[in-house]
Protein backbone atom coordinates (compact mmCIF):
# COMPACT_ATOMS: atom_id res chain seq x y z
CA UNK A 1 0.00 0.00 0.00
CA UNK A 2 2.88 2.63 1.04
CA UNK A 3 5.70 2.30 -1.18
CA UNK A 4 9.25 2.56 -0.73
CA UNK A 5 10.92 5.41 -3.13
CA UNK A 6 14.05 7.04 -3.94
CA UNK A 7 13.80 10.90 -2.96
CA UNK A 8 13.66 12.00 -6.15
CA UNK A 9 10.70 10.69 -7.38
CA UNK A 10 9.18 11.74 -4.16
CA UNK A 11 9.60 15.18 -4.78
CA UNK A 12 8.23 14.44 -8.30
CA UNK A 13 5.40 12.37 -6.65
CA UNK A 14 3.85 15.86 -4.33
CA UNK A 15 4.96 18.26 -7.63
CA UNK A 16 1.92 16.11 -9.18
CA UNK A 17 -0.69 17.25 -6.80
CA UNK A 18 -0.38 20.82 -7.83
CA UNK A 19 -2.42 19.51 -11.44
CA UNK A 20 -2.06 21.31 -14.64
CA UNK A 21 -4.88 21.03 -16.96
CA UNK A 22 -6.83 20.26 -14.04
CA UNK A 23 -5.88 23.56 -12.73
CA UNK A 24 -6.82 25.69 -15.58
CA UNK A 25 -10.24 24.35 -15.13
CA UNK A 26 -10.54 25.12 -11.78
CA UNK A 27 -9.50 28.95 -12.33
CA UNK A 28 -12.22 29.23 -14.73
CA UNK A 29 -15.04 27.42 -12.81
CA UNK A 30 -14.21 29.08 -9.07
CA UNK A 31 -13.91 32.59 -11.57
CA UNK A 32 -17.20 32.15 -12.79
CA UNK A 33 -18.67 31.38 -8.88
CA UNK A 34 -16.88 34.64 -8.24
CA UNK A 35 -18.44 36.41 -11.23
CA UNK A 36 -21.95 35.31 -10.15
CA UNK A 37 -21.54 36.51 -6.73
CA UNK A 38 -20.26 40.06 -7.28
CA UNK A 39 -23.35 40.62 -10.01
CA UNK A 40 -26.20 38.88 -8.35
CA UNK A 41 -25.43 39.35 -4.16
CA UNK A 42 -27.26 37.17 -1.54
CA UNK A 43 -29.40 35.93 -4.60
CA UNK A 44 -26.53 34.34 -6.23
CA UNK A 45 -25.37 32.58 -2.34
CA UNK A 46 -28.08 30.92 -2.05
CA UNK A 47 -28.59 30.14 -5.77
CA UNK A 48 -25.27 28.44 -5.70
CA UNK A 49 -25.56 26.94 -2.31
CA UNK A 50 -28.43 24.87 -3.36
CA UNK A 51 -26.96 23.88 -6.74
CA UNK A 52 -23.28 23.16 -4.98
CA UNK A 53 -24.28 21.94 -1.84
CA UNK A 54 -27.85 20.92 -2.18
CA UNK A 55 -29.35 23.22 0.73
CA UNK A 56 -32.36 25.37 -0.29
CA UNK A 57 -31.90 29.06 1.37
CA UNK A 58 -33.16 31.94 1.42
CA UNK A 59 -30.80 35.45 1.74
CA UNK A 60 -32.59 36.17 5.35
CA UNK A 61 -31.75 32.56 6.67
CA UNK A 62 -28.07 33.05 5.31
CA UNK A 63 -26.97 34.57 8.80
CA UNK A 64 -26.90 32.47 12.14
CA UNK A 65 -28.69 34.35 15.36
CA UNK A 66 -27.06 34.91 18.55
CA UNK A 67 -29.75 32.45 20.34
CA UNK A 68 -28.50 29.53 18.21
CA UNK A 69 -25.30 30.23 18.85
CA UNK A 70 -25.57 30.21 22.35
CA UNK A 71 -28.21 27.35 22.06
CA UNK A 72 -25.25 25.11 20.39
CA UNK A 73 -22.89 25.79 23.68
CA UNK A 74 -25.73 24.66 25.76
CA UNK A 75 -26.67 21.32 23.42
CA UNK A 76 -23.03 20.27 23.21
CA UNK A 77 -21.73 17.32 25.28
CA UNK A 78 -19.99 18.87 28.57
CA UNK A 79 -16.45 16.93 28.04
CA UNK A 80 -16.58 18.30 24.83
CA UNK A 81 -17.43 21.64 25.93
CA UNK A 82 -14.53 21.28 28.86
CA UNK A 83 -12.01 20.34 25.90
CA UNK A 84 -12.84 23.20 23.96
CA UNK A 85 -12.68 25.42 26.44
CA UNK A 86 -9.24 24.06 27.65
CA UNK A 87 -8.11 24.29 23.76
CA UNK A 88 -9.22 28.01 23.91
CA UNK A 89 -7.39 29.03 26.53
CA UNK A 90 -4.17 27.50 25.51
CA UNK A 91 -4.51 28.68 22.06
CA UNK A 92 -4.87 32.38 23.46
CA UNK A 93 -1.96 32.17 25.95
CA UNK A 94 0.33 31.49 22.41
CA UNK A 95 -0.94 33.60 20.74
CA UNK A 96 -0.59 36.17 23.39
CA UNK A 97 3.37 36.26 23.40
CA UNK A 98 2.86 36.31 19.95
CA UNK A 99 1.50 40.00 19.79
CA UNK A 100 4.05 42.94 18.67
CA UNK A 101 4.00 47.03 20.06
CA UNK A 102 4.61 50.26 18.14
CA UNK A 103 7.45 51.64 18.37
CA UNK A 104 9.02 54.66 18.17
CA UNK A 105 13.16 55.71 18.52
CA UNK A 106 14.80 59.10 18.78
CA UNK A 107 18.49 57.89 17.99
CA UNK A 108 19.63 60.46 15.68
CA UNK A 109 19.33 64.18 16.79
CA UNK A 110 16.27 65.76 15.30
CA UNK A 111 14.73 62.78 14.23
CA UNK A 112 11.63 60.43 15.18
CA UNK A 113 11.61 57.49 13.49
CA UNK A 114 8.47 54.53 14.42
CA UNK A 115 6.50 51.86 13.46
CA UNK A 116 2.60 51.67 14.51
CA UNK A 117 1.10 48.86 14.68
CA UNK A 118 -2.62 48.46 14.19
CA UNK A 119 -5.23 45.60 14.18
CA UNK A 120 -7.47 44.99 10.48
CA UNK A 121 -10.83 46.58 11.11
CA UNK A 122 -12.73 43.32 9.71
CA UNK A 123 -11.52 39.88 8.73
CA UNK A 124 -13.54 36.82 7.07
CA UNK A 125 -12.66 33.15 8.38
CA UNK A 126 -13.72 30.09 6.37
CA UNK A 127 -14.03 26.96 8.64
CA UNK A 128 -14.27 23.81 6.93
CA UNK A 129 -17.56 21.67 6.28
CA UNK A 130 -18.91 18.80 4.24
CA UNK A 131 -16.67 15.83 4.98
CA UNK A 132 -16.16 16.75 8.09
CA UNK A 133 -17.12 18.83 11.45
CA UNK A 134 -13.74 21.33 12.54
CA UNK A 135 -14.62 23.61 15.82
CA UNK A 136 -10.77 23.49 15.99
CA UNK A 137 -10.12 25.73 12.91
CA UNK A 138 -12.94 27.71 14.54
CA UNK A 139 -10.26 28.69 17.49
CA UNK A 140 -7.87 28.62 15.34
CA UNK A 141 -8.38 31.47 13.11
CA UNK A 142 -10.70 33.54 15.51
CA UNK A 143 -8.76 33.54 18.19
CA UNK A 144 -5.12 35.30 17.17
CA UNK A 145 -7.81 37.57 15.19
CA UNK A 146 -9.59 38.57 18.92
CA UNK A 147 -5.29 38.61 20.44
CA UNK A 148 -4.82 41.11 17.91
CA UNK A 149 -7.45 43.45 18.45
CA UNK A 150 -9.64 42.99 14.89
CA UNK A 151 -13.21 44.45 15.86
CA UNK A 152 -14.75 42.46 13.48
CA UNK A 153 -15.00 38.58 12.58
CA UNK A 154 -17.10 37.15 10.13
CA UNK A 155 -17.28 33.55 9.88
CA UNK A 156 -18.64 31.16 6.97
CA UNK A 157 -19.50 27.69 6.86
CA UNK A 158 -20.67 25.22 4.40
CA UNK A 159 -24.24 24.27 5.74
CA UNK A 160 -25.83 20.99 5.80
CA UNK A 161 -28.41 20.11 3.38
CA UNK A 162 -31.12 20.90 5.40
CA UNK A 163 -29.35 24.46 6.23
CA UNK A 164 -27.93 23.11 9.84
CA UNK A 165 -24.58 23.83 10.82
CA UNK A 166 -22.95 21.53 13.71
CA UNK A 167 -23.60 22.82 16.91
CA UNK A 168 -19.64 21.79 17.42
CA UNK A 169 -18.70 24.52 15.38
CA UNK A 170 -21.35 26.80 16.68
CA UNK A 171 -20.45 26.37 19.73
CA UNK A 172 -16.67 26.93 18.97
CA UNK A 173 -17.62 30.63 17.60
CA UNK A 174 -19.57 31.27 20.68
CA UNK A 175 -16.88 29.85 22.99
CA UNK A 176 -14.37 32.06 20.28
CA UNK A 177 -16.37 34.85 20.80
CA UNK A 178 -17.52 34.82 17.49
CA UNK A 179 -21.06 36.85 16.72
CA UNK A 180 -21.57 36.85 12.93
CA UNK A 181 -21.83 33.61 11.20
CA UNK A 182 -23.13 32.80 8.12
CA UNK A 183 -24.18 29.70 6.50
CA UNK A 184 -22.33 29.54 3.48
CA UNK A 185 -18.92 27.47 1.69
CA UNK A 186 -16.95 27.14 -0.79
CA UNK A 187 -16.13 29.54 -3.67
CA UNK A 188 -19.20 31.75 -3.34
CA UNK A 189 -18.72 32.18 0.11
CA UNK A 190 -15.13 33.58 -0.82
CA UNK A 191 -15.92 36.15 -3.28
CA UNK A 192 -18.99 37.04 -0.74
CA UNK A 193 -15.88 38.33 1.73
CA UNK A 194 -13.99 39.50 -0.70
CA UNK A 195 -16.33 41.93 -2.31
CA UNK A 196 -19.51 42.21 -0.58
CA UNK A 197 -23.17 41.61 -0.55
CA UNK A 198 -26.10 43.17 0.38
CA UNK A 199 -26.23 40.44 3.67
CA UNK A 200 -22.68 40.08 4.26
CA UNK A 201 -20.15 43.16 4.51
CA UNK A 202 -16.95 42.85 2.80
CA UNK A 203 -13.70 42.45 4.17
CA UNK A 204 -9.86 43.14 4.48
CA UNK A 205 -8.93 39.57 4.63
CA UNK A 206 -10.03 35.86 4.36
CA UNK A 207 -8.16 33.26 6.90
CA UNK A 208 -8.73 29.58 6.52
CA UNK A 209 -8.37 26.45 4.96
CA UNK A 210 -11.05 25.02 2.52
CA UNK A 211 -11.05 22.55 -0.37
CA UNK A 212 -9.47 23.27 -3.53
CA UNK A 213 -12.53 25.78 -4.77
CA UNK A 214 -11.37 27.66 -1.64
CA UNK A 215 -8.20 27.85 -1.93
CA UNK A 216 -8.61 29.06 -5.86
CA UNK A 217 -10.95 31.57 -4.90
CA UNK A 218 -8.82 32.90 -2.58
CA UNK A 219 -5.84 33.37 -5.06
CA UNK A 220 -8.54 35.33 -7.31
CA UNK A 221 -9.62 37.46 -4.43
CA UNK A 222 -6.31 38.25 -3.68
CA UNK A 223 -5.32 41.89 -3.95
CA UNK A 224 -9.05 42.84 -3.55
CA UNK A 225 -8.64 41.47 -0.11
CA UNK A 226 -5.59 39.97 1.76
CA UNK A 227 -5.40 36.13 2.53
CA UNK A 228 -3.35 34.11 5.09
CA UNK A 229 -2.02 31.60 2.25
CA UNK A 230 -3.01 28.98 -0.20
CA UNK A 231 -3.53 26.22 2.02
CA UNK A 232 -3.62 22.65 0.03
CA UNK A 233 -4.13 18.76 0.95
CA UNK A 234 -2.78 17.51 4.40
CA UNK A 235 0.70 16.27 4.62
CA UNK A 236 2.94 14.70 7.18
CA UNK A 237 6.81 13.77 7.02
CA UNK A 238 8.08 11.67 9.70
CA UNK A 239 11.96 11.41 10.12
CA UNK A 240 12.66 8.35 12.14
CA UNK A 241 15.41 6.45 13.32
CA UNK A 242 15.82 3.09 15.34
CA UNK A 243 14.40 4.22 18.60
CA UNK A 244 10.92 5.36 17.00
CA UNK A 245 8.26 2.73 17.56
CA UNK A 246 6.39 1.39 13.95
CA UNK A 247 2.62 1.28 15.60
CA UNK A 248 3.22 5.26 16.78
CA UNK A 249 4.95 6.32 13.21
CA UNK A 250 1.96 4.73 11.07
CA UNK A 251 -0.78 5.95 13.29
CA UNK A 252 0.50 9.37 12.61
CA UNK A 253 0.84 8.51 9.33
CA UNK A 254 -2.94 7.79 9.04
CA UNK A 255 -3.72 10.65 10.85
CA UNK A 256 -3.28 12.72 8.35
CA UNK A 257 -4.66 10.12 5.53
CA UNK A 258 -7.97 10.40 7.11
CA UNK A 259 -8.02 13.94 6.20
CA UNK A 260 -8.33 13.56 2.36
CA UNK A 261 -7.89 11.57 -0.36
CA UNK A 262 -4.82 14.04 -1.70
CA UNK A 263 -3.07 14.03 1.85
CA UNK A 264 0.41 13.39 1.45
CA UNK A 265 2.05 11.26 4.11
CA UNK A 266 5.82 10.28 3.82
CA UNK A 267 8.15 8.52 6.33
CA UNK A 268 11.95 9.01 5.91
CA UNK A 269 14.40 6.92 8.26
CA UNK A 270 17.81 5.31 7.72
CA UNK A 271 16.20 1.98 9.29
CA UNK A 272 15.39 -0.56 6.68
CA UNK A 273 13.59 -2.56 9.73
CA UNK A 274 11.55 0.55 10.87
CA UNK A 275 10.51 1.09 7.66
CA UNK A 276 9.22 -2.74 7.15
CA UNK A 277 7.23 -2.46 10.36
CA UNK A 278 5.30 0.76 9.17
CA UNK A 279 4.19 -0.48 6.11
CA UNK A 280 2.75 -3.87 8.02
CA UNK A 281 1.46 -1.32 10.60
CA UNK A 282 -0.23 0.68 7.80
CA UNK A 283 -2.00 -1.88 6.35
CA UNK A 284 -2.92 -2.89 9.65
CA UNK A 285 -4.24 -0.09 10.47
CA UNK A 286 -6.53 1.65 8.39
CA UNK A 287 -8.51 -1.33 7.88
CA UNK A 288 -9.95 0.02 11.58
CA UNK A 289 -10.58 3.68 10.88
CA UNK A 290 -13.63 4.97 10.13
CA UNK A 291 -12.74 7.26 7.39
CA UNK A 292 -10.76 3.84 5.54
CA UNK A 293 -11.55 4.50 2.17
CA UNK A 294 -10.18 7.86 2.21
CA UNK A 295 -7.00 7.15 3.88
CA UNK A 296 -6.30 4.01 1.73
CA UNK A 297 -6.69 6.38 -1.14
CA UNK A 298 -3.76 8.59 -0.20
CA UNK A 299 -1.42 6.53 1.28
CA UNK A 300 -1.85 4.29 -2.36
CA UNK A 301 -1.51 7.65 -4.55
CA UNK A 302 0.67 10.25 -1.68
CA UNK A 303 2.30 7.60 0.76
CA UNK A 304 6.29 6.74 0.19
CA UNK A 305 8.65 5.69 2.60
CA UNK A 306 12.41 7.16 2.01
CA UNK A 307 15.68 5.06 2.81
CA UNK A 308 18.33 7.28 3.50
CA UNK A 309 21.87 6.94 4.38
CA UNK A 310 21.77 9.22 7.79
CA UNK A 311 19.08 11.34 10.11
CA UNK A 312 21.03 14.55 8.55
CA UNK A 313 20.22 13.31 4.92
CA UNK A 314 16.79 12.42 6.03
CA UNK A 315 15.98 16.25 7.90
CA UNK A 316 18.14 16.99 4.07
CA UNK A 317 15.44 15.82 2.55
CA UNK A 318 12.49 17.07 4.57
CA UNK A 319 14.20 20.82 4.34
CA UNK A 320 13.54 20.29 0.37
CA UNK A 321 9.91 19.02 1.05
CA UNK A 322 9.27 21.93 3.02
CA UNK A 323 6.01 19.97 5.06
CA UNK A 324 3.16 21.50 6.61
CA UNK A 325 3.98 18.86 10.04
CA UNK A 326 7.45 17.41 10.50
CA UNK A 327 7.74 15.17 13.14
CA UNK A 328 11.44 13.96 14.71
CA UNK A 329 10.55 10.61 15.86
CA UNK A 330 14.28 10.11 16.88
CA UNK A 331 16.78 9.76 20.06
CA UNK A 332 17.48 13.51 21.10
CA UNK A 333 15.13 15.03 18.33
CA UNK A 334 16.35 18.87 20.33
CA UNK A 335 19.61 17.72 18.59
CA UNK A 336 18.53 17.86 15.47
CA UNK A 337 16.17 20.34 15.59
CA UNK A 338 18.44 23.43 14.31
CA UNK A 339 18.88 21.62 10.89
CA UNK A 340 15.50 21.78 10.31
CA UNK A 341 14.94 24.74 8.37
CA UNK A 342 11.52 24.89 6.36
CA UNK A 343 8.33 23.16 8.42
CA UNK A 344 5.30 24.60 9.01
CA UNK A 345 5.05 23.00 12.62
CA UNK A 346 7.43 20.45 14.12
CA UNK A 347 7.11 17.65 16.62
CA UNK A 348 9.85 16.25 18.67
CA UNK A 349 10.14 12.87 19.75
CA UNK A 350 7.80 10.05 20.73
CA UNK A 351 5.23 11.64 22.51
CA UNK A 352 4.39 14.53 20.59
CA UNK A 353 2.17 13.63 17.94
CA UNK A 354 0.57 15.44 15.31
CA UNK A 355 -3.38 15.27 16.62
CA UNK A 356 -1.87 17.56 19.56
CA UNK A 357 -0.65 20.60 17.62
CA UNK A 358 -4.40 20.03 15.83
CA UNK A 359 -6.69 20.86 18.57
CA UNK A 360 -4.86 21.25 22.45
CA UNK A 361 -0.82 22.41 22.32
CA UNK A 362 -1.14 26.23 21.70
CA UNK A 363 0.25 27.06 18.23
CA UNK A 364 -1.60 27.35 15.28
CA UNK A 365 -2.61 24.56 12.95
CA UNK A 366 -3.19 26.62 9.96
CA UNK A 367 0.30 25.98 8.18
CA UNK A 368 1.45 26.00 5.18
CA UNK A 369 1.34 23.20 2.67
CA UNK A 370 2.66 22.22 -0.72
CA UNK A 371 6.49 23.24 -0.06
CA UNK A 372 4.99 26.86 0.50
CA UNK A 373 6.50 26.45 4.32
CA UNK A 374 9.66 27.44 2.43
CA UNK A 375 8.45 30.89 2.89
CA UNK A 376 5.17 31.37 4.05
CA UNK A 377 4.89 30.94 8.13
CA UNK A 378 1.80 29.28 10.24
CA UNK A 379 -1.34 31.64 11.06
CA UNK A 380 -0.55 34.20 13.85
CA UNK A 381 -1.26 37.27 15.50
CA UNK A 382 1.17 39.17 13.13
CA UNK A 383 -1.24 38.31 9.67
CA UNK A 384 -4.14 40.56 11.75
CA UNK A 385 -2.36 43.67 12.21
CA UNK A 386 -1.27 45.95 9.87
CA UNK A 387 1.90 47.75 10.10
CA UNK A 388 2.48 51.73 9.63
CA UNK A 389 6.21 53.58 8.96
CA UNK A 390 6.15 56.87 11.36
CA UNK A 391 8.93 59.50 10.08
CA UNK A 392 9.21 62.91 12.15
CA UNK A 393 12.12 65.51 10.98
CA UNK A 394 12.91 68.81 12.47
CA UNK A 395 14.41 71.65 10.32
CA UNK A 396 18.14 70.92 11.42
CA UNK A 397 18.25 67.14 10.89
CA UNK A 398 16.37 67.60 7.18
CA UNK A 399 19.30 70.25 6.67
CA UNK A 400 21.69 67.90 7.53
CA UNK A 401 20.61 65.39 5.49
CA UNK A 402 19.47 67.42 2.62
CA UNK A 403 22.74 66.99 0.37
CA UNK A 404 22.15 62.66 0.49
CA UNK A 405 18.71 62.70 -0.82
CA UNK A 406 18.86 65.25 -3.38
CA UNK A 407 22.07 63.23 -4.61
CA UNK A 408 19.95 59.99 -4.78
CA UNK A 409 17.08 61.36 -6.36
CA UNK A 410 19.55 63.06 -9.43
CA UNK A 411 20.82 59.71 -9.57
CA UNK A 412 17.59 57.90 -10.29
CA UNK A 413 16.34 61.06 -12.52
CA UNK A 414 13.62 62.23 -10.33
CA UNK A 415 13.60 66.13 -10.15
CA UNK A 416 10.60 66.84 -7.79
CA UNK A 417 11.63 64.72 -5.22
CA UNK A 418 14.94 66.69 -5.08
CA UNK A 419 12.92 69.67 -4.90
CA UNK A 420 10.73 69.23 -2.57
CA UNK A 421 13.69 68.88 -0.67
CA UNK A 422 15.32 72.30 -1.74
CA UNK A 423 12.16 74.25 -1.66
CA UNK A 424 12.94 73.78 1.60
CA UNK A 425 16.15 74.69 2.19
CA UNK A 426 15.76 78.00 0.23
CA UNK A 427 13.02 79.21 2.52
CA UNK A 428 14.33 81.69 5.15
CA UNK A 429 13.76 80.60 9.05
CA UNK A 430 10.35 81.66 9.26
CA UNK A 431 8.75 84.03 12.57
CA UNK A 432 7.40 82.58 15.32
CA UNK A 433 4.21 84.50 14.98
CA UNK A 434 4.17 83.75 10.91
CA UNK A 435 1.94 81.12 9.25
CA UNK A 436 4.70 78.63 8.26
CA UNK A 437 6.11 78.76 11.60
CA UNK A 438 8.18 75.02 12.49
CA UNK A 439 8.27 73.99 15.41
CA UNK A 440 11.49 72.21 13.99
CA UNK A 441 13.34 75.74 13.85
CA UNK A 442 15.33 77.71 16.37
CA UNK A 443 13.94 80.94 16.81
CA UNK A 444 16.39 83.55 18.93
CA UNK A 445 18.91 81.11 19.61
CA UNK A 446 16.62 79.03 21.73
CA UNK A 447 15.95 75.99 20.68
CA UNK A 448 12.11 74.54 20.42
CA UNK A 449 11.72 71.44 18.71
CA UNK A 450 9.56 69.27 19.19
CA UNK A 451 11.54 66.62 18.34
CA UNK A 452 14.33 67.13 20.62
CA UNK A 453 11.92 67.47 23.54
CA UNK A 454 10.46 63.71 23.11
CA UNK A 455 12.94 61.52 24.89
CA UNK A 456 13.03 57.61 24.86
CA UNK A 457 10.33 57.17 27.32
CA UNK A 458 7.50 58.64 25.16
CA UNK A 459 5.65 55.62 26.48
CA UNK A 460 6.05 55.83 30.60
CA UNK A 461 3.59 58.76 32.17
CA UNK A 462 5.49 58.53 35.15
CA UNK A 463 9.12 59.38 34.41
CA UNK A 464 7.50 61.77 31.12
CA UNK A 465 6.41 65.33 31.87
CA UNK A 466 3.38 65.94 30.30
CA UNK A 467 4.87 68.54 28.32
CA UNK A 468 6.30 66.22 26.53
CA UNK A 469 3.37 63.82 26.35
CA UNK A 470 1.80 66.70 24.75
CA UNK A 471 4.48 67.65 22.41
CA UNK A 472 3.86 63.51 21.03
CA UNK A 473 0.43 63.64 20.54
CA UNK A 474 0.76 67.31 18.32
CA UNK A 475 2.41 64.95 16.10
CA UNK A 476 0.31 64.96 12.67
CA UNK A 477 -1.88 61.77 13.52
CA UNK A 478 -0.35 60.46 16.25
CA UNK A 479 -3.07 59.93 19.24
CA UNK A 480 -2.61 60.73 22.69
CA UNK A 481 -1.42 58.49 24.96
CA UNK A 482 -3.67 56.80 27.83
CA UNK A 483 -3.08 57.81 31.29
CA UNK A 484 -1.34 54.57 33.40
CA UNK A 485 -0.42 52.75 30.50
CA UNK A 486 2.08 50.01 30.61
CA UNK A 487 5.48 51.09 31.26
CA UNK A 488 8.19 50.59 28.60
CA UNK A 489 11.53 49.13 29.02
CA UNK A 490 14.29 51.79 29.27
CA UNK A 491 16.94 52.27 26.53
CA UNK A 492 17.14 53.44 22.85
CA UNK A 493 14.31 52.31 21.92
CA UNK A 494 10.76 52.30 22.92
CA UNK A 495 8.71 48.84 23.36
CA UNK A 496 5.11 50.38 23.37
CA UNK A 497 2.19 50.75 22.03
CA UNK A 498 -0.04 53.88 21.07
CA UNK A 499 -3.59 54.42 22.27
CA UNK A 500 -4.99 51.90 20.92
CA UNK A 501 -2.97 49.17 21.10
Amino acid sequence: MIRIMEAAEVLELLSRRAGGEEADNLREQVAGIIEQVRAGGDDALCSLTGLLDGCSMAPDKLKVGGEELEEAVNKVDRDFLRALRAARDNIRDYHERQKINSWFDCGREGVLLGQMVRPLERVGIYVPGGKASYPSSVLMNAIPAMVAGVSEIAMVTPPGKDGSISIHTLAAAAEAGVKEVYRVGGAQAVAALAYGTAGIKRVDKITGPGNRYVTMAKRLVYGAVDIDMLAGPSEILVVADSTANPVYVAADLLSQAEHDEMAAVVLVTPDRNLARAVCEEVARQVKLLERSEIAVRAVSDYGAIVITESIEEAIGLANRIAPEHLELAVNDPFAWLGMVKAAGAVFLGHYSPEPVGDYVAGPNHVLPTGGTARFFSPLGVDQFVRRTSVIAYSRKALEREAPGIITLAAVEGLGAHAGSVEVRMRQNIPSPSGAYFDKGDEVGGKRIDIIQDIDCEIDNPVKVGQDKLQGLSSLPGFPERRPGAVPAPTGSRTEGGCAGD
